[in-house]
């Protein structure tokens, strides 16, 4: 049984139209595969995105690949996770945080 990724995969050609107008709040974890507390976070931001499928989407953008974004957020150490509404940084987390920290970014945007 093949086990699917539930968080998106945000990249510069769908950034805009996946985060910006996006019509429910939407995590993006800033991160990069080098980094080590990303990774221990990562699987908090998986089941965060099955947790809120429907109401909020949650996904990840490797600063790497995609610095132009990370530099228009002002990204300069990762992980960094960033609730957007309404096309807009609504709030956001440094660091590795705690699964619950994470959550509360989610249900403030709601």
């Amino acid at each position: 049984m093949a086990e699917s990724k539930d968080s998106i995969e945000f990249t510069s050609n769908t950034f805009d139209e996946e985060v910006l107008q996006s019509d429910v709040p939407v995590l993006v974890d800033f991160w990069a595969p080098w980094c080590a507390p990303c990774r221990m976070i990562a699987p908090h931001v998986e089941a965060l995105a099955v947790e809120y499928a429907g109401r909020a989407k949650v996904g990840k953008l490797d600063t790497d690949q995609n610095r132009e974004i990370a530099q228009r957020y002002g990204i300069t150490s990762i992980p960094a996770l960033i609730i957007f509404k309404d096309g807009r940084p609504f709030d956001q987390l440094l660091g590795a945080a705690p699964k619950a920290n994470i959550q509360g970014l989610i249900d403030k945007a709601l």
